[in-house]
């Protein structure tokens, strides 16, 4: 080792920025280059550049209803996990172990989600109930609503409690303290709520397929039945991409939704 290599070596010092580069060469291995690939396959037909692909999609009816019917599943899912986590979530806050007892919500998301989906296949059958779209519907719920009351429970829990006690102060009886201090301020607990929810389940395909013996199929079992054939790899990157899109305007809508909140006033 010459002396320029082992003055380098010695100045080395672990700092963040050193910290950073698994993570980096992570991101480009198994994130980036996944994308480059997909991106370069939704425009390449018989080893040429084409927007075939492209055509072969928006051509076929059959995959806008399917795209359609995803993001109805997943307006559906998100509503009702915020109808139930809601009120879950603001119940757990008025017990002095919410933490403990929210943590009986959180433990089905250390289970792996296949085997929750099994489970509930399971207690379908059990009940000699049907497989179909309420199996399906209960499944997207089940999997997905401690997604929602986890970050709502961490924003009701946080609430300052003194803008409680001044708008009792000021006359109001517990349902406009609800209505004109409590909701608004955990509005930011909403909006991240929606969003661990619906973006992973209008791309779900596991749960459809199990839950409805693949009688039903959602945008992501499309894509999985196209990245099976090499004939049809094309149509299936196309596909992720449009689910990439979708991701990246849901995101947008709702990070622009958290941040015209947070310049508001949180209290009415």
């Amino acid at each position: 080792m010459n002396k320029q290599a082992f003055a380098k070596l010695k100045s080395f010092r672990f700092t963040r920025k050193v910290f950073s580069y698994p993570y980096v060469l992570f991101m480009l291995i198994f994130i980036v280059t996944p994308l480059f690939l997909i991106l370069i396959n939704a425009f390449k037909v018989n080893g040429e550049f084409s927007l075939g692909n492209f055509v072969a999609f928006f051509k076929d009816s059959s995959s806008i209803t399917v795209l359609e019917r995803s993001i109805l599943v997943g307006l559906f899912t998100t509503a009702v996990c915020l109808l139930i986590g809601y009120p879950v979530a603001y119940f757990l806050t008025q017990f002095s172990s919410s933490k403990v007892i929210a943590l009986l919500f959180i433990i089905p998301m250390w289970v792996n989600f296949l085997i929750r989906t099994l489970s509930t296949k399971a207690i379908f059958q059990i009940l000699d109930m049907p497989l179909g779209w309420s199996a399906v519907l209960v499944g997207m719920v089940y999997n997905y609503l401690p997604f929602m009351i986890l970050p709502l429970h961490t924003t009701l829990s946080n609430i300052d409690k003194s803008y409680i006690e001044a708008s009792e102060d000021l006359g109001a009886n517990s349902f406009v303290v609800f209505l004109k201090t409590i909701l608004p301020l955990s509005v930011p607990g909403i909006i991240s709520g929606i969003t661990m929810v619906f973006i992973p389940t209008i791309s779900t395909f596991a749960i459809t397929e199990i839950l409805s013996n693949r009688r039903i199929t959602l945008f992501g079992d499309t894509i999985n039945y196209m990245f099976q054939s090499s004939s049809t790899y094309g149509i299936g990157s196309v596909m992720s991409l449009i689910m990439l899109v979708m991701v990246i305007i849901s995101n947008t809508i709702i990070s622009r939704m958290n941040k015209n909140n947070q310049g508001g006033s949180a209290v009415w």
